[in-house]
């Protein structure tokens, strides 16, 4: 379920990087007679790469709740499991703990995200 929650918006992003690949370079590649397979590999592809880095920076965020949801419908164990448990027999407290971890988790899966988008820079 994280997966398919997290395809989309790197995906996306990835593919407007390759889109806005700067005309100079890809009028110079032409002008030195450089083949379709070349150009993507050598020009498009690492032009992309800032925006890759970007869509995977947002779907860190977004992988903890698909997985989250994932286990809604599934497995016996996890932080979704819990929350389910929870709401059927009107756990207040173990609900709020439940969605304070993965609040807590979510932060720290960004600002490692962050911090590592920032190495690359």
């Amino acid at each position: 379920m994280a997966v398919l929650i997290i395809y989309f918006p790197i995906t996306a992003s990835f593919f407007d990087g390759l889109m806005r690949t700067p005309e100079g370079y890809l009028d110079l590649a032409r002008t030195m007679q450089a083949g379709p397979r070349a150009i993507l590999c050598h020009i498009r592809i690492p032009a992309a790469l800032p925006s890759l880095a970007s869509g995977m920076r947002l779907a860190a965020v977004y992988a903890p709740i698909g997985a989250v949801i994932g286990e809604w419908v599934g497995p016996s164990k996890g932080l979704g499991y819990l929350m389910l448990l929870a709401n059927c027999r009107a756990m207040t407290d173990l609900m709020f703990a439940a969605v304070l971890t993965l609040g807590v988790f979510l932060v720290l899966v960004r600002c490692a995200a962050t911090r590592m988008a920032d190495e690359e820079r």
